[in-house]
């Protein structure tokens, strides 16, 4: 009996073994799955610090439109977005600084904030006394700081040049903007690199002998002059052109400083890719987009701004201020003088 059981267990062991095999031999091959498609790479984004931030949105969603990359970005003065640059290090999450003066651009550069960018479209698009020497930043627009007055009150006839507002005649006639403010300081550099130090100061003490009234802000300037309350001023010329923008009749026209030597003072918007970008690529596409001509006119027009791009026509409104011929100072000047023109105001009394 054992016998028999023992031979009744080893057929029913080789019979599973054999079913085992022959179920595994008929089974189908397996299909090999098929390749997973790749997705493209999304485009990203551009991190950018600006201090220019008036009808910016519109321009960035124009090229989020084109180019799907998402533009983000924080605004503040164009001092405290370099400070955070240089506190965040290898870790800014900025792309791009943008600031609204060459001499703040300038000093970014000098703290090595930013790195070069060797782009032919760059090259042909903005002009070479409106970018920086070594390729680290480039003005995208341009923004005419001169002389405005009250047509009621001054004839055109009387105006000359920065200069000759140190006149006597002018005593308690003037409105200018602080010396704490970049647009002083850089037309100060400028007049540094015009006339020397000892020049600039005798020029900036004849304008404080004639007590200027000094207002930090562009807009109530030229408010003051319309108002009545002052006959020339210094300021920006894209302030008048918002003004007449929401008031045609505004009371205030514009006269192209200097016309008969170096020629009007010009300051730029601009921008630069920063030393640790995270996305590299990305802000250089930006900077190109911006310098080309579709980029330009809604940059430049959306604050009344002159386009750095020369094939851009101006809007109409700052183009109807008439032509002029711009001081062609390179703008790094405004960055290298910066220290000793805030030295030179702070001699001379102009607070």
């Amino acid at each position: 009996m054992r016998r028999k059981f023992r031979h009744a267990l080893m057929f029913l062991v080789v019979l599973a073994a054999m079913q085992a095999l022959l179920s595994g031999c008929a089974q189908e091959p397996e299909t090999p799955a098929a390749p997973v498609a790749e997705t493209p790479a999304a485009p990203g984004v551009v991190n950018l610090y600006t201090s220019r931030h008036y009808g910016v949105e519109p321009v960035f969603a124009e090229f989020t439109k084109e180019t799907g990359i998402e533009v983000r970005f924080t605004t503040g003065s164009d001092a405290a977005l370099r400070e955070r640059i240089k506190a965040e290090g290898r870790h800014t999450p900025a792309d791009i600084f943008m600031a609204v003066d060459a001499g703040n651009l300038w000093l970014a550069a000098q703290d090595g904030l930013l790195q070069p960018v060797q782009s032919q479209v760059l090259s042909e698009n903005i002009p070479v006394e409106l970018r920086d020497p070594d390729n680290l930043w480039f003005g995208l627009t341009k923004r005419v700081r001169t002389i405005m007055y009250h047509p009621d009150r001054v004839s055109p006839e009387e105006l000359s040049t920065y200069e000759a507002l140190a006149d006597p005649k002018w005593k308690g006639r003037l409105v200018m903007r602080p010396s704490t403010h970049a647009y002083t300081q850089s037309l100060v550099a400028s007049m540094i690199a015009a006339h020397g130090e000892a020049g600039a100061e005798e020029i900036v003490r004849g304008w404080v002998a004639n007590e200027p009234n000094l207002i930090d802000s562009d807009t109530r300037i030229l408010e003051t002059l319309a108002a009545g309350e002052a006959d020339v001023a210094i300021t920006n010329h894209y302030y008048l052109g918002r003004l007449l923008e929401a008031n045609p009749a505004f009371p205030v026209k514009v006269f192209w400083a200097n016309q008969q030597e170096r020629g009007a003072h010009v300051n730029i918007s601009g921008a630069g890719v920063t030393a640790y970008a995270p996305n590299r690529d990305n802000a250089v596409r930006f900077l190109e987009w911006l310098s080309s001509p579709s980029g330009q006119k809604l940059f430049a027009d959306s604050n009344h701004e002159f386009p750095a791009n020369p094939q851009v026509e101006p809007h109409p409104i700052i183009a109807g201020f008439g032509p002029f011929s711009p001081d062609p100072l390179s703008k790094a000047e405004y960055g290298r003088l910066q220290a000793d023109a805030i030295k030179l105001l702070d001699r001379a009394g102009y607070r």
